[in-house]
């Protein structure tokens, strides 16, 4: 997902050229005030070849709970990611190349040194019940996610910035503490919804965006039911006359659903069962390459995790290479404990890939004064399919390194409101992300709100900080290195493997022939990609 030039055409960031050129450029000494513009032909959302419209998409989805909530900050897993993104549009998209686009911005521009953010709206959008797109939507939207006694996930994402303003009626100005090379990319995030605003404040409780599709209803962890929005304002887009959402927790149960044709298109399938599918002349298996990653969070601020030799030993007791034959059967790759995608632009090629060692292991237990240690770990295969299975896997690799891991089998629905963050050993995800800064942000810095390790190490936060505004992309990645070093050495994730984002669809739907190289389901952006075949 590196992001290199998509267009041989030199017209700065006309359709794809180098960001990271781009940005180089800007810092230098006379470069014109207005940088990153950005300009979007009407036809870039189309697809290839000519969609079919109309037809009812019915999706079964894995990552649905009862805590699901119309509230953007609060989105966590797969089934509000997928249905309100639908729902709802940010004002920058990622493509399917993994690049940054225009969506409700038409153009943005950034100070030369990258600090302050200006985004022109898109004339002429409205929302679901007519209001038209304005200045004052765009900023209380963003503010959702501000203020001391925010709980939204996107919170972390928005520290830096200090100001957001109306600039005119038609665009909105984001000032930041210090540069960010990658904010556009953060104003893409699919929190960062935009809605309409009463008083100043954003009205999420109204389900309103001005997306492809509206709200008929919503019942949390069950269901959720989408009509098309037929002034929407995006060419190319939204061909489903209504989707259909189901919440399935259960592996067995989706595949079952997407068999018996009770639904077109299924996540998180149970590798156990792709053989089979792909049997089926009537069904297709979708597969994105590393587009999410396991993790094994240990709560550092819990006693049993404290101390990092403890960690290590963890660490040192699993074997990736079996998790990676056994539970994804190949569909994936081996992690390191840090975050970053094995064909990450900055991933730090000279580090050493941590091996199974169960000497290691003990020698660390005996560091910690310990000659065994047990602990009690939480797995649900909420986090993905197979996570239990993991976990017991795991329990098998530990017990020669003298760890014993009691493995409690937690119930799907609730596991990431009740379970999560809470008990000091879970199963976890993480999607990858296209910006090791997202990422690093997101999962990893101090008080982030999906820090799940509760990890706080004051260097690799400095670092973070400085390589976010940084412009040279050497000097970039040699923080960056440093970085997966510390997560690798110190930190509380145990990340054993990447995993392929593995979907089936039946041929009764289909779309342009490329999807999203990230995330799942198409960047998350199905509905509003696809078509009935």
């Amino acid at each position: 997902m590196d992001n290199k030039n998509k267009n041989s055409n030199p017209t700065i960031f006309q359709g794809g050229t180098d960001r990271r050129d781009f940005l180089k450029l800007s810092a230098m000494a006379g470069m014109i005030g207005a940088v990153c513009a950005m300009g979007l032909p009407l036809n870039s959302w189309a697809a290839q070849p000519t969609p079919k419209a109309g037809g009812v998409l019915k999706l079964g989805l894995a990552g649905s709970s009862t805590s699901d909530s119309l509230d953007p900050g609060s989105w966590s897993d797969t089934f509000t990611f997928v249905g309100f993104s639908a729902v709802y549009n940010t004002l920058a998209e990622i493509d399917v190349t993994g690049e940054v686009i225009p969506e409700l911005a038409e153009s943005w521009e950034a100070s030369p040194d990258a600090r302050i953010w200006t985004f022109k709206l898109r004339p002429g959008v409205t929302f679901h019940n007519g209001k038209t797109l304005t200045t004052e939507d765009v900023v209380a939207s963003i503010q959702h996610h501000l203020g001391e006694n925010s709980t939204s996930a996107a919170k972390t994402l928005l520290a830096a910035v200090v100001d957001v303003r109306t600039q005119g009626s038609d665009a909105v100005v984001f000032e930041l503490q210090s540069g960010n090379a990658d904010f556009p990319y953060i104003v893409a995030d699919y929190h960062l919804a935009i809605m309409p605003s009463e008083d100043g404040v954003a009205n999420w409780r109204a389900g309103i965006g001005t997306g492809g599709y509206q709200i008929k209803q919503f019942e949390p962890g069950v269901r959720l039911v989408l009509d098309r929005n037929k002034n929407y304002w995006k060419p190319g887009r939204a061909h489903f006359d209504s989707a259909l959402l189901l919440g399935i927790s259960d592996g067995a149960a989706r595949v079952n659903a997407l068999m018996t044709g009770q639904v077109d298109v299924i996540n998180k399938v149970d590798l156990k069962t792709v053989d089979l599918l792909k049997r089926n002349p009537r069904l297709v298996i979708e597969e994105t390459k590393g587009s999410q990653h396991y993790t094994f969070p240990m709560i550092c601020s819990s006693d049993e995790f404290k101390n990092n030799h403890v960690r290590m030993a963890m660490k040192y007791g699993i074997d990736r290479e079996a998790i990676l034959k056994s539970i994804l059967r190949g569909y994936g790759s081996v992690g390191n404990d840090h975050p970053l995608q094995p064909n990450h632009r900055f991933i730090n090629k000279d580090l050493e890939q941590r091996q199974y060692d169960p000497d290691k292991a003990r020698f660390h237990l005996r560091q910690a004064g310990m000659e065994s240690f047990k602990v009690d770990l939480h797995a649900s295969d909420a986090a993905y399919s197979g996570a239990v299975d993991s976990s017991v896997l795991f329990k098998e690799h530990a017990r020669k390194a003298n760890i014993d891991l009691n493995v409690i089998r937690e119930p799907a629905d609730g596991f990431f409101s009740n379970v999560w963050m809470k008990r000091p050993l879970t199963t976890s995800f993480f999607y990858s992300s296209l910006t090791a800064d997202r990422m690093f942000s997101l999962g990893y810095a101090n008080k982030a709100a999906w820090n799940e390790t509760y990890w706080n190490n004051p260097r690799f936060n400095e670092l973070l900080l400085q390589a976010r505004g940084e412009l040279n992309d050497d000097l970039r990645r040699e923080m960056y290195n440093e970085m997966q070093v510390l997560c690798r050495d110190d930190g509380g994730a145990i990340i054993p493997v990447f995993a392929n984002s593995v979907a089936a669809r039946s041929t009764r739907v289909t779309h342009g022939g490329v999807t999203a190289p990230y995330g799942e389901l198409d960047g998350l952006r199905i509905i509003e990609r696809w078509w009935q075949a």
